[in-house]
């Protein structure tokens, strides 16, 4: 059974499938790529929650950086986020984001 949460015409911010759950990518506010990381991290947590999962049962986590010269700086705010010891397989890549003022898109795969 598909269950998907939080629907719209476009997409869903959460499918779960055998027991799996698959965020949408989210993006963050502010000016600096610290600021939009913490603030994406949060959402993150928020939809992980409503999933019925959490940070420790993340299994991907794909990250898009506008820019892979902000890489340090959005690494310093997710090395401090994600919980010891429960790190998932990520890969982080350069893309051209949905709007010129974003610098950093998440997409979450967990267990849940």
């Amino acid at each position: 059974m598909i269950e998907r949460i939080d629907i719209g015409t476009r997409m869903s911010k959460i499918v779960k499938h055998n027991g799996v759950a698959y965020l949408c990518g989210q993006v963050g506010a502010g000016e600096s790529v610290t600021e939009q990381t913490r603030n994406c991290l949060a959402r993150v947590e928020a939809l992980l929650e409503k999933a019925g999962s959490s940070p420790e049962q993340m299994l991907q986590v794909v990250i898009w950086l506008a820019d892979m010269a902000d890489f340090a700086e959005m690494n310093a705010v997710w090395d401090a986020w994600v919980p010891e010891g429960h790190a998932p397989a990520r890969a982080c890549g350069e893309a051209k984001l949905a709007r010129a003022d974003l610098k950093v898109e998440i997409i979450v795969t967990a267990a849940c």
